[in-house]
């Protein structure tokens, strides 16, 4: 019950939880005959890594599935040795207790729609390395390309302000 109230659960209307499994281990590629063509080294089949965690793809299938529900948390209940489980908060953004409750509310939005499909929840937020402090410095910039972008992109503006000050100095 703890772990529900910290992921935002609440024992109202319009909120319900989905208990999903995902099969545990590393990602398999999906390819024919487990035969991949082209070079070498994209010839992998079983040793690949999935980037994201396995609590984002639990998220994910309950969002396809429940495509009229808002996914807004989830939290590990259990493992055994083929898969893990987990319980995935939803929200019905049409359900009339959640349009007039001042706390939730910012979920009926439309721009909230999948938000587990942009890793928008707290799981997806960890895979993409968000977060407060100096050991998050290489996502300024909203994600790790546009950090690295914007590190890497030398600009010259036409009309530079540098210029102009400089030739004051000198006056």
């Amino acid at each position: 019950v703890s772990t529900q109230s910290t992921g935002g659960y609440k024992a109202t209307q319009g909120m319900v939880i989905y208990r999903t499994r995902v099969k545990r281990g590393g990602r398999k590629r999906p390819v024919a005959k487990g035969s991949c063509y082209g070079k070498p080294k994209s010839a992998g089949v079983k040793s690949l890594k999935i980037q994201r965690s396995i609590q984002s793809v639990a998220e994910e299938r309950v969002g396809w599935a429940c495509g009229g529900l808002r996914v807004l948390n989830s939290y590990w209940v259990v493992a055994d040795a083929v898969f893990k489980y987990y319980e995935v908060i939803c929200v019905d953004p049409a359900h009339k207790s959640i349009r007039r409750n001042p706390r939730i509310i910012w979920i009926v939005g439309a721009v909230h729609k999948h938000r587990e499909l942009r890793a928008l929840t707290s799981a997806g937020k960890k895979n993409r390395g968000l977060g407060k402090g100096h050991k998050y410095t290489k996502v300024i910039g909203s994600s790790r390309r546009a950090n690295w972008k914007r590190r890497n992109t030398f600009s010259l503006k036409r009309y530079r302000l540098g210029g102009i000050f400089m030739s004051s100095l000198y006056l």
